[in-house]
């Protein structure tokens, strides 16, 4: 017997690696998929792949299975309106090594689904992950860009309405190819 005791004694519970996230519609994401394979080619970085690209609300990080259902609940909890982003502009986060998409302008209905979902997360009991981080909407688009002495020129991006009317939470698993993500529940947006 291992000195801890009987097998499984102080095994930990699973766990799933979570998020909330805005996902886009197939024709947006394929948009997005081309802007990111075109970038990445010319500085030899790692795009992500069409499957893979949203906007996070929030990261959960690991959590405890068991919780899944009560962050099923905090995200049903939610009342908030559809609205739209614009997708107007391709930024670097040379610390990161990301290039990202993202909004000139963002919305306030953005701001306020972000602030709706972190308060159901509390008055749920849920996991919350890092609460106090501060919001940064973005649309990761390319990983491992190269670390230049001059800044990146990005091309322009022509501003793409995103017509968001739901919000989902996946589950993440890390492999070598990079993310697979599993949508474990869907979350409409209404008034």
């Amino acid at each position: 017997m291992p000195p801890d005791g009987p097998p499984g004694i102080n095994a930990k519970p699973p766990t799933a690696r979570l998020f909330f996230a805005l996902w886009p519609e197939p024709e947006l994401a394929a948009s997005l998929a081309a802007h990111a394979t075109d970038i990445a080619g010319r500085y030899q970085a790692r795009p992500m792949r069409r499957d893979t690209i949203h906007l996070t609300l929030h990261f959960l990080g690991d959590v405890a299975e068991t919780a899944l259902p009560r962050l099923v609940e905090a995200g049903r909890s939610v009342r908030a309106a559809p609205f739209g982003l614009d997708i107007d502009r391709l930024a670097v986060w040379q610390h990161n090594h990301l290039l990202w998409a993202g909004c000139q302008e963002t919305p306030a209905a953005l701001l306020e689904l972000v602030g709706k979902l972190r308060s159901a997360l509390l008055a749920s009991g849920s996991p919350v992950g890092d609460i106090r981080r501060p919001f940064a909407p973005h649309i990761t688009l390319v990983r491992k860009l190269p670390v230049v002495a001059e800044p990146f020129v990005l091309p322009q991006i022509e501003a793409t309405r995103w017509p968001c009317t739901r919000f989902v939470l996946v589950r993440s698993r890390l492999s070598a190819q990079g993310p697979d993500y599993q949508t474990i529940a869907e979350f409409p947006l209404v008034p």
